[in-house]
């Protein structure tokens, strides 16, 4: 089921979520297709999309949904910085379509969760998939790509 994702300013983006309890995963099942859904929807409608946290469509919990060689269920994530390599992007968001920002974000990283089957799981992110994860994991601590702006002029409409 395709869910309304929130949007910029509204205060449930901005709390840090709850981890994920092993009793837990059952009732969220749902949710996890509710998040690909909603990623399918955004690319067809925008054009743009590669991944989702909980905290987007209101669960605060701390999953996050990726969609990009396969599907990913991303629960209670970790993330460790491999070498002090930065880059500069432009992130934009699900949670504000229209807009990009320039952040700096590390070029390297592990991850570490546990999947949908409760199995722990480790990857290497590089790129612009450690952006990605980045971003997304920002997501369960309340953190948008607003807050990380490089400075106050890193602001760019979509047209």
């Amino acid at each position: 089921m395709e869910r309304d994702i929130l949007l910029l300013g509204d205060p449930r983006l901005y709390e840090v979520s709850d981890e994920v309890k092993w009793e837990e995963l059952g009732s969220l099942r749902p949710v996890f297709e509710d998040m690909f859904d909603c990623i399918r929807a955004i690319r067809r409608e925008l054009g743009f999309g590669r991944a989702i946290a909980a905290p987007q469509i209101g669960v605060q919990k701390r999953v996050i949904c990726m969609l990009t060689d396969r599907p990913y269920v991303i629960i209670n994530p970790t993330l460790e910085f491999i070498g002090d390599e930065k880059m500069e992007v432009m992130d934009d968001c699900m949670s504000f379509p229209g807009l990009l920002v320039r952040v700096e974000r590390y070029r390297h990283c592990i991850l570490r969760y546990m999947d949908e089957n409760w199995e722990p799981q480790e990857k290497r992110m590089d790129d612009d998939m450690s952006e990605l994860i980045q971003h997304e994991y920002d997501h369960l601590d309340g953190i948008l790509s607003t807050m990380r702006a490089i400075d106050d002029k890193a602001f760019v409409m979509k047209k």
